[in-house]
């Protein structure tokens, strides 16, 4: 069982890195194919034939064929094989790292191929045009992963990227020279031979390959044939479990038509009531919420009770009904075909549902049949969520830089204004406030155990005049204290706060200096939030 099989050791990788390298070294890659999830497939063509035509054993060399060298960075079952058996090529687009790695290798020549000395990596080196690179298979449990390095040993793309707060982020961030992770002795493992069931005989036209790459042969047979059966039991699950997502959507849709076919039929019932209430409207009241009149459209004219709505006059009452019998003549046209499509759909799925635990389908050629016909869709790419990036989170102001590179923030709105003075603040930072007028709180930043700079405070003063009403004017007063003089009234609204301190500055607006303040990009007073110009009508 593919359970049963241990994983590769130190050991193991350094006996094929030994019997793989001689067969592949200088070898021209001429294709990368994508195998996802973790997959990674190389076709080598040999660098020029061989001088004899027989190995040591006998056979026929290996040396002119083409050969494909499997990495597989497969949690269970990580493995560096030569692929002898067929592979079930990905239709599709593949994740960033597949397409890297084709740009970065597809062309070059196989330098190397080694084992690090007691460690569960393999490292293949590749040039092109004297450009070098690198790929690594870290073939370590569940952590297994591969890795792009560029010509100098940095990290240029991961295949599966950490978690930003994992311990291994950092030694696997892009641009960070490649170090093997620390892990402790490895304990020793038995050869391959020993460790991994006798392989089945090749077919007569790989043999030749298989017995120079014995090891290889075996790998693959055992933990590839595991990885394949896993692969088609995580195929065959998520299969089933799209076609039950549909065929639940499928089911709701057909319900929903047949209840509209069940309504449809009601049409000329409608029309006949619509009839008799231009019939009888002189007779009935407007505010009247039903009517019993006669029936003439019905055996032996009995009475006939027909609900109104009473904010409408019996004339549009009976409007009412005769747009709605059209609208449900017209929906009796179309309905059938419809309702027919939705249970042909439906059988489909519930067929495709049965194929699914039928373990003799093979659930690859299903899923393309699914796809094709339209029963499911394709499979979405494996989600990062390591890598997905949040939008930023919204600040409670703007920010501005002053003459001397201090920061100064604006408040945004009223509750704005209250978020930035009482936690966006220290208490030593500059508060500021028109006098006699509402506006934005505006604070000026300063470090602790220093004071505010007088013509950085300057420039905060112009800030608080311009965001305010009287923004436009030549002299204003500002309110100036520190943001722990500060305080907020009980139940007092969004905005209004007292001093328990500070002073006022007398502010004559220069207009240089608040263009400086308010440039939306180059030079020192280049605003840093996303929002530079005041909003028309400023905060109170």
């Amino acid at each position: 069982m593919a359970a049963s099989l241990p994983p590769l050791s130190a050991r193991h990788l350094a006996e094929l890195a030994g019997e793989l390298a001689p067969l592949v070294r200088g070898a021209r890659i001429r294709e990368v194919d994508s195998l996802p999830p973790r997959d990674l497939l190389l076709v080598l063509e040999p660098q020029e034939p061989a001088a004899t035509g027989r190995d040591p054993g006998g056979e026929a060399s290996p040396d002119r064929r083409i050969r494909r060298l499997r990495l597989s960075a497969d949690a269970a079952h990580a493995r560096l094989h030569l692929q002898l058996g067929g592979v079930r090529r990905h239709r599709g687009p593949a994740g960033p790292f597949f397409r890297a790695a084709k740009a970065a290798l597809a062309g070059a020549r196989l330098v190397a191929l080694e084992a690090l000395p007691g460690e569960r990596i393999v490292r293949l080196d590749v040039s092109r045009s004297g450009a070098a690179a690198s790929l690594v298979l870290e073939a370590i449990g569940r952590h297994a992963n591969l890795l792009l390095l560029d010509g100098e040993g940095r990290i240029a793309h991961v295949l599966v990227p950490p978690r930003p707060d994992s311990p291994v982020a950092p030694r696997l961030a892009p641009g960070a020279t490649y170090a093997p992770p620390r892990g402790g002795t490895a304990p020793p493992a038995e050869p391959l031979a020993r460790v991994l069931p006798d392989p089945p005989a090749p077919r007569p036209e790989l043999a030749p390959l298989a017995l120079a790459c014995p090891g290889s042969w075996r790998v693959e047979a055992s933990l590839g044939r595991a990885a394949e059966r896993t692969l088609a039991d995580e195929l065959r699950r998520d299969l089933a479990r799209r076609a039950r997502r549909r065929l639940k959507g499928a089911r709701k849709k057909r319900t929903a038509l047949e209840r509209q076919e069940h309504e449809a039929a009601g049409a000329e019932r409608l029309q006949h009531d619509a009839e008799l209430l231009v019939a009888g409207q002189a007779a009935i009241p407007r505010g009247a919420r039903s009517v019993e009149l006669v029936d003439y459209f019905a055996e032996g004219a009995p009475p006939r009770t027909i609900e109104l709505d009473p904010r409408q006059s019996a004339g549009e009452n009976a409007r009412r009904l005769f747009a709605r019998a059209r609208k449900l003549a017209r929906a009796a046209e179309r309905l059938p075909g419809e309702l027919a499509l939705a249970r042909e759909h439906e059988r489909a799925l519930e067929e495709l549902l049965a194929e699914t635990e039928d373990p003799a389908v093979d659930p690859f050629a299903l899923e393309e049949r699914a796809v094709a016909d339209g029963r499911v869709t394709t499979r979405p790419l494996p989600r990062t969520p390591h890598t997905k990036k949040r939008p930023p989170r919204r600040l409670p102001y703007r920010s501005f830089r002053a003459c001397h590179g201090g920061e100064i923030r604006v408040g945004r709105s009223a509750r704005d204004n209250d978020e930035l003075t009482f936690r966006a603040s220290r208490g030593n930072d500059v508060w500021l406030h028109t006098r006699d007028a509402p506006g934005s709180h505006v604070v000026l930043r300063v470090e602790k155990g220093h004071e505010p700079d007088s013509e950085e405070l300057l420039d905060a003063a112009h800030l608080a005049v311009h965001f305010s009403p009287l923004s436009g004017t030549r002299r204003a007063d500002v309110h100036v204290a520190r943001c722990k003089e500060v305080k907020k009234p009980s139940r007092a609204p969004a905005g209004l706060v007292t001093l328990s301190g500070g002073r006022t500055l007398h502010v004559r607006v220069e207009a240089e200096r608040l263009a400086r303040l308010l440039c939306p990009r180059g030079g020192p007073g280049a605003s840093s939030g996303p929002e530079p110009v005041v909003d028309p009508e400023p905060p109170r």
